[in-house]
């Protein structure tokens, strides 16, 4: 008997405190995810490192002892001061010196890869007046961006994902939340044909030293907006039409954005997907709910009471004025 009280009361304090659970779960499944990647990662990546270092390590050696009129402190000074320029986007490589990272079509490149939030970071800003114009530009583009892109995709999905469902589900019957499912699951397929599989060929045709897996990784860390910055297009010392690649590669980061964002839009109005997010939410109480209620229909009435009064008074101003008599006037008529 106390133990099926006691199993009662846990099941209701769980129904209870249910999106609370669900919550307190998301969370602890999120940090696993993140230890999850962060132990692959290292996994995978630090041997890599570990050769790298050795191997770097080793060039080092050979070339002081090829050269003993160097020291190691000159060396490093050296390649410290090299290193930095590199991260500014600047390479001291005779077969990189002739591209420009401030000319016109670079700086368009960079103004959309700032105002879009991918940031691949292999060109900043080197002056101070640049970063300070870089805080305020960001600062007015970002949510200007934000905007655009929530009308552009507005206006978007109701041609691409709400009438083709609304068409197939009253002209032909099928149930709309199939339809739309099928309907999100071609629009992926698309998107990911034309803004993932065909630009990741024609990348590894246009790049020289990337294959299709490496164009691809690109595709994905542009559009997603990671923006590693590991692989930048048209960056090569023999890249011809640089300034038309350029602007190309511009183009297609802002329509891939806006097709990313109608995809994922298209799969947030799943019916299924709805309820799911709903566990997560926190409920209103319904006294909440119940003074809500209230207090609109208070306002509601107040202000239809305040339209009949005002209707009233207008219908008194709109007609005809008459004059009353005067009961003087009527009692001389009646003596008369």
């Amino acid at each position: 008997m106390l133990q099926s009280l006691a199993g009662s009361s846990c099941v209701r304090l769980v129904e209870q405190h249910r999106s609370a659970w669900c919550f307190a779960l998301l969370i602890l499944g999120y940090l696993l995810y993140l230890v999850f990647g962060a132990v692959v990662f290292s996994s995978v990546e630090l041997p890599y490192e570990d050769l790298l270092r050795q191997e770097l390590g080793k060039l080092k050696q050979r070339f002081l002892e090829e050269h003993d009129c160097l020291s190691e402190q000159q060396l490093e000074q050296f390649l410290m001061r090299v290193l930095e320029a590199s991260n500014y986007g600047v390479s001291v490589l005779s077969n990189a010196s002739g591209n420009w990272n401030w000319d016109f079509t670079s700086s368009l490149f960079f103004a959309s890869t700032v105002l879009s939030t991918t940031g691949y970071g292999h060109t900043v800003p080197l002056s101070d007046g640049g970063k300070a114009f870089c805080i305020i530009y960001s600062v007015i583009g970002i949510p200007f961006t934000l905007l655009f892109l929530t009308a552009v995709v507005q206006r978007i999905i109701v041609y691409v994902t709400r009438r083709p469902v609304l068409y197939f589900h009253i002209r032909w019957g099928f149930s709309k939340q199939i339809v739309a499912i099928i309907h999100a699951m071609v629009l992926g397929f698309v998107t990911v044909s034309c803004f993932f599989l065909i630009p990741a060929a024609v990348f590894s045709v246009l790049e020289d030293d990337w294959n299709f897996l490496e164009s691809f990784y690109f595709c994905f860390i542009s559009l997603s907006t990671i923006g590693l910055g590991d692989y930048v297009p048209g960056e090569g010392y023999n890249q011809k039409f640089r300034e038309l690649y350029k602007i190309g590669i511009t183009c297609y980061l802002l329509l891939g954005l806006i097709a990313m964002l109608v995809v994922l839009e298209t799969f947030c109005e799943l019916h299924e997907l709805k309820k799911f997010r709903k566990l997560f939410y926190v409920k209103k109480d319904k006294e909440e709910d119940q003074v809500h209620i209230m207090e609109h229909d208070q306002l509601s009435f107040s202000s239809i009471s305040d339209q009949a009064a005002s209707m009233k008074d207008d219908q008194k101003a709109n007609e005809p004025f008459v004059t009353s008599q005067s009961p003087t006037s009527n009692d001389s008529s009646l003596n008369n």
